[in-house]
């Protein structure tokens, strides 16, 4: 009788636990996605007054690094040469 309480209780378990997982599952769903949507939209929101002129209009910005010129005469490695063996 003990088995069969036992058996009978898990199958209610999983059949609470699926109908609770079709309610919930799309409500967290959209509560992840709203979540994400924030997250992103306070990170990119700095970016939205990029192309707003500045007070100090007139005045050069450059953003780009300096171009490094890589020293060729600088030796990387020892040269080997192979050669087949028949």
């Amino acid at each position: 009788m003990v088995l069969l309480q036992t058996i009978l209780v898990l199958i209610l378990v999983y059949y609470a636990v699926k109908l609770l997982a079709k309610w919930l599952a799309p409500k967290l769903f959209n509560y992840a996605i709203k979540k994400t949507q924030q997250r992103f939209g306070q990170e990119f929101g700095n970016y939205q007054d990029f192309g707003k002129k500045s007070d100090n209009e007139g005045e050069e910005v450059n953003s780009k690094k300096p171009f490094k010129k890589s020293n060729p005469s600088k030796k990387v490695g020892e040269y080997i040469d192979f050669e087949e063996i028949d």
